[in-house]
């Protein structure tokens, strides 16, 4: 065997080592990409949901609290923000924003013992709980997967791998401050 034959051997296998490499790191980096846009569409039903059953909840309460219509139209329009926001951030924004509003409408609710005995406000109150447990949980989950790419994204070698592609970091789906990380509360 001649020199030349060994290297060009050598050669070879280190190439195919690379691209052996590069295509499993790239494709770590697609299971955990659609992993991410699972995980947002879940969270992004459950949001759906809890939108759905604001106006339930406003026409509830509005029939009690009708002098509150302040409230009842900061939560509405909360609500359609949420609903109309297109980008990831915006739609974050707009659904802490939404929280901190639940939060005033079950306040004004707990001055109006009538409502707070309607057996539909008080259904309307577990579904929205339900929903808020399965929102934070979903959370988790999303947020789980952003971590584990944008670890991937910035650990060595596979931060090659994602700079050659020009893959760029994920964004978290966060409470904006310690009030909003606070479950809605729905229990009088």
């Amino acid at each position: 065997m001649s020199g030349s034959f060994i290297f060009c051997t050598v050669a070879a296998v280190i190439v195919i080592v690379i691209v052996v490499f590069y295509i499993g790191t790239f494709n770590g980096f697609v299971k955990l990409k659609n992993s991410i846009d699972e995980a947002y569409s879940t969270m992004d039903a459950y949001l759906e949901k809890r939108h759905d059953l604001i106006p339930n909840l406003v026409e509830t309460v509005k029939g009690y609290a009708a002098h509150e219509s302040g409230t009842l139209q900061k939560v509405t329009e909360a609500r359609q923000t949420a609903i109309d926001s297109s980008s990831q951030q915006d739609k974050a924004a707009a659904e802490n924003q939404l929280t901190n509003t639940l939060k005033s409408l079950f306040a004004v609710s707990e001055n109006y013992p009538d409502l707070k005995a309607n057996t539909n406000f008080l259904d309307l109150q577990k579904q929205l709980q339900k929903v808020e447990e399965d929102i934070l949980n979903s959370r988790k989950y999303y947020n789980g997967y952003v971590k584990r790419y944008n670890t991937m994204l910035e650990q060595f070698p596979s931060s090659i791998v994602a700079h050659i592609s020009k893959l760029t970091r994920k964004e978290m789906f966060t409470a904006e401050n310690a009030a909003d990380r606070e479950n809605v509360k729905v229990e009088f």
